[in-house]
């Protein structure tokens, strides 16, 4: 007869059922695990046979089969070694087999029989607790464990702990949860001197969840006003705190079961691979996009970035997640986030900016700008120049509003939209939405019609304006949307006000990467394939 009990299977965020299934039978002596495992749930037979003789237990000479059903659904990882020892276990009636049943197990097996910490463990109590189920962990994912509920959750050390807890002569208390973490950051916007312009476009992108593209030289404060973001965001909700969590849980990014309270700031460098931004790689990891879920996406040296890299995101910025395929699988992970992204307006850096002319000519600007498809850039809400600090800014003093009051205004315009949209941004609504909630009076109506015309706008682009739009009426506290809102929205777009390529008044034409704009020159040949739809 076979005994056993359940453990998990992540796909992405979500952890699947798996039963655990041991028979032991007549014939020569063997032991196999079977049911799709990859080669470190093979390799669990000898963690297993080891564990058992450090604890004085010894395998029976016997043909012992372990299953992990159901048996086409691939298992990977090494948290399949406790659930495997414990059936183990009670086949051999070292623990009573009735008492397990109940139990879902995660944990890696050491060879003196101690259990060592799996990413993953939130997911799975949530599963356990999903289906009734108990969970037995290793000690140091207890905490984490904790946040999934009210379950049942036993953390040992070792495999000899959860014998005598069973046979009565040791108990093991339900550990309590991790502390939430606060970032304590002391950045503040008061230290960024002069960059109204650029602050206002912050305040802005905080408010509505809408993505940003900074263009200025070197120096300019494009990284100090990127880090000083996640300041002025609103906290997490806390059902985006347990979404974030379970991505950072199964990244194994959670530290001793404390969650973080602050919304997550990536900012991968720009040689980052595909696998590396989207996900994938071996185990089909998250990827920086999903690691940044309800935070923000921070892409400095934009066009360093590979434009394949770039391009892959393209679908998370319209839909919220990412699949990841698989010749066997389909892998969603979530990665509904805030991208920020800088950039030079030349390779040089200046690009002609402040009077200082670009060693490489006009053609600079147009080569690197081009690397970024037309496609991505009209998936930015806002694009705006950073001009180099002068001297005379560096002197000013601190601005009025730091910090703190950016953030209250900030708060303020979400809670109009939750209010009005439920848990959707400005930035996330879809155009029927907008047709509703974002209607312009005839003035801005007006404008608005007038710049898609002129400027070629897209319907991406349009409807981006729209959205801009309506967070800027919200920050104002004004309903409807007027003529003012619709021109500061158009404003904040490079190619709605630029004729020239170039930050810093540069003007040598119109932008080769500006959505919707026809194309003044030819396409470099260094270019070719990546300006694609």
């Amino acid at each position: 007869m076979a005994v056993g009990m359940s453990t998990v299977a992540f796909e992405g965020t979500e952890a699947r059922r798996v039963d655990v299934q041991v028979q032991m039978t007549s014939g020569q002596a063997a032991f196999m695990v079977v049911g799709l495992g990859d080669k470190a749930v093979a390799e669990s037979r000898e963690r297993v046979r080891a564990a058992f003789s450090s604890i004085g237990l010894q395998l029976p000479g016997r043909r012992i089969i372990v299953n992990l059903a159901p048996a086409d659904l691939p298992k990977e990882g090494s948290h399949y070694d406790v659930p495997i020892a414990l059936a183990l276990m009670a086949a051999i009636g070292a623990i009573p087999a009735e008492e397990i049943s109940g139990f879902a197990a995660i944990g890696e097996l050491g060879l003196d029989g101690s259990l060592a910490p799996v990413p993953g463990t939130l997911s799975a109590a949530m599963m356990a607790n999903a289906h009734g189920l108990s969970l037995i962990c290793p000690a140091q994912n207890g905490s984490e464990a904790a946040w999934a509920g009210d379950l049942p959750i036993l953390a040992p050390q070792n495999l000899v702990q959860i014998v005598n807890h069973f046979k009565g002569t040791q108990v093991l208390g339900r550990p309590e949860p991790g502390a939430i973490v606060a970032d304590g950051s002391d950045l503040d916007m008061r230290d960024v001197r002069g960059q109204e312009t650029a602050k206002r476009a912050l305040e802005v992108a905080a408010a509505g969840g809408h993505n940003l593209l900074m263009v200025g030289p070197p120096g300019s404060g494009k990284s100090m006003l990127a880090a000083r973001l996640p300041g002025i965001l609103p906290p997490l909700s806390p059902r985006e705190l347990l979404d974030v969590s379970m991505v950072h849980s199964v990244a194994g990014l959670l530290e001793r079961g404390q969650l973080s309270g602050s919304r997550p700031f990536r900012e991968p460098h720009h040689s980052a691979s595909m696998a590396a931004m989207v996900g994938g790689g071996m185990k089909a990891k998250p990827g920086e996009a999903s690691l940044a879920h309800h935070g923000v996406l921070f892409l400095d040296e934009l066009p360093e970035f590979t434009p394949q890299v770039l391009d892959s995101l393209r679908q998370p910025l319209e839909t919220g997640e990412i699949t990841v395929a698989r010749a066997n699988a389909h892998i969603k992970y979530p990665a509904r986030f805030q991208l920020i992204a800088a950039m030079n307006p030349c390779r040089c850096g200046t690009g002609g900016a402040d009077g200082i002319a670009c060693r490489r000519g006009a053609r600079c600007a147009a080569d690197y700008q081009g690397r970024i498809s037309g496609p991505f850039m009209d998936r930015l809400d806002l694009q705006i120049d950073v001009p180099a600090v002068t001297p005379a800014d560096l002197a000013l003093p601190p601005a009025k509003d730091g910090t703190q009051e950016i953030a209250a205004r900030v708060l303020r315009a979400r809670q109009i939209q939750t209010g009005r949209n439920g848990e959707r941004t400005n930035a996330t609504l879809s155009a029927a939405q907008l047709d509703i909630v974002a209607e312009p009076d005839r003035e801005g109506r007006a404008l608005l019609t007038q710049a898609a015309e002129t400027l070629g706008l897209t319907a991406r682009g349009y409807h981006r304006v729209l959205r801009v739009a309506r967070t800027l009426a919200d920050l104002a506290g004004s309903e409807n949307i007027h003529r003012l809102h619709i021109a500061e929205a158009l404003s904040h777009r490079r190619s709605a006000r630029a004729s020239g390529q170039l930050s810093g008044g540069h003007n040598t034409g119109r932008s080769r990467y500006s959505p919707g704009l026809k194309q003044d020159r030819p396409r470099p040949k260094t270019n070719r394939g990546i300006y694609g739809d």
